[in-house]
């Protein structure tokens, strides 16, 4: 499956990601990154998101990354754990770019960390992510 009709298919039955308004493209390299600009409704204070925001930019993020390693086996991912360490505000207007690296892929594991940066290059937050690959055929078993 090409990268782009993957990103289709997962904005398609992520409606949450699509509710709030997660943003995925695919970079020339086969990367991925993941934005969201911040609005009034995700504001936690009169200025700043709430992190679970960010927490689900995070969990996307990471996990879109895992996914453009394991459908390559024909594999999908789950979360097994992700942690988020958050170390500025997003503002009001910011554009969070979540930009993944995958650390380490095994038969069955992928771990992953991201740098979440705002439209002025400051880190406004960490994560990393463990993820479970299991076939895409189990998706459809009831």
């Amino acid at each position: 499956m090409v990268s782009n009709e993957l990103i289709e298919l997962y904005d398609q039955s992520n409606q949450f990601g699509r509710l709030i308004g997660l943003k995925y493209q695919v970079q020339e390299d086969g990367t991925l990154i993941n934005t969201i600009t911040i609005e009034e409704k995700h504001l936690a204070t009169p200025i700043a998101s709430h992190g679970g925001v960010l927490a689900t930019l995070a969990d996307s993020t990471l996990g879109m990354a895992a996914l453009m390693i394991s459908k390559d086996n024909g594999n999908l991912v789950s979360t097994v754990e992700f942690k988020i360490s958050y170390l500025k505000p997003a503002r009001l207007g910011d554009t969070i770019t979540g930009v993944p690296r995958v650390r380490q892929v095994g038969k069955k594991i992928i771990f992953v960390e991201a740098d979440f940066i705002n439209q002025d290059g400051v880190v406004v937050a960490l994560a990393n992510g463990t993820f479970n690959q299991y076939p895409m055929d189990k998706v459809f078993q009831f």
